[in-house]
């Protein structure tokens, strides 16, 4: 049973997010399936949020019905498709618990793992826990330019993480408050802004291993050619700051 302080390195209430965008196929099954995790893991104080960011189906709708039936759901709307840099940074700013975890609403984690995190957390006083993929459902392009990407960020910012923009995280609300705003939107520039700003500031990053799976329904849209320009624009501005000796 995980049901310690905080302070003392342990958890006790965890705040749980995930961004949505038009996954009406699978966001029902990610939200039940995480709800039946936290029920039987002893954590004292927990809620889910669904950052539905402006989803053109049935999402949000869906997401509500969930939250009538258990007000430990709760639901906020974007009403415009924002992007996930935008959704993650509702749900790190807008959750209640001192402890976060984040994870893609498409199924493609077992929301069971976080008993992993949480014992990882434990165990090495981490502020911060980030997943990284022990096989990766993606095509190989995709795999690709995520290494170009990481080779990117470790270059530019010296950060080295095995899967920077692994969508399975857990981290202390201390984190989100401490560090300076985060302004990533729209491009997936967001994960590596997180860990660079927690990085400088001195917080604690440890890596753990994680299960991926094919996803079940609806379409990945982190990769569309908008996508990948703003999260290198958002890159370099950051480099730029860095340069002018300005705090990241």
């Amino acid at each position: 049973m995980v049901d310690f302080d905080c302070m003392s390195g342990n958890i006790s209430e965890l705040s749980v997010f995930f961004p949505a965008y038009n996954e009406e196929t699978n966001i029902k099954k990610t939200v039940l399936n995480a709800k039946k995790v936290l029920e039987n893991i002893g954590i004292s104080r927990w809620e889910i949020i669904v950052v539905n960011d402006g989803s053109s189906d049935k999402t949000g709708e869906i997401a509500v019905k969930l939250r009538k039936k258990d007000k430990r759901i709760r639901v906020i709307n974007h009403s415009s498709n924002r992007g996930y840099g935008a959704a993650l940074k509702s749900g790190l700013y807008n959750s209640r618990y001192n402890w976060i975890a984040f994870t893609d609403s498409d199924g493609q984690f077992d929301f069971s793992e976080i008993s992993n995190f949480l014992g990882k957390q434990k165990e090495t006083g981490a502020d911060i826990v980030v997943g990284y993929y022990k096989k990766r459902r993606v095509k190989k392009s995709i795999i690709l330019t995520s290494k170009i990407w990481e080779a990117f960020i470790y270059v530019l910012f010296g950060l080295k993480v095995r899967d920077i923009d692994c969508g399975f995280k857990l981290l202390s609300k201390n984190v989100v408050n401490r560090i300076d705003h985060l302004e990533s939107e729209r491009g997936a520039f967001i994960s590596s802004e997180l860990l660079l700003k927690a990085k400088n500031a001195g917080f604690k990053i440890v890596e753990l291993p994680v299960n991926h799976y094919p996803r079940a329904g609806g379409e990945a849209t982190g990769r569309k050619l908008n996508v990948i320009i703003q999260s290198f624009i958002d890159l370099f501005k950051l480099r730029v700051k860095l340069i002018r000796g300005r705090s990241v």
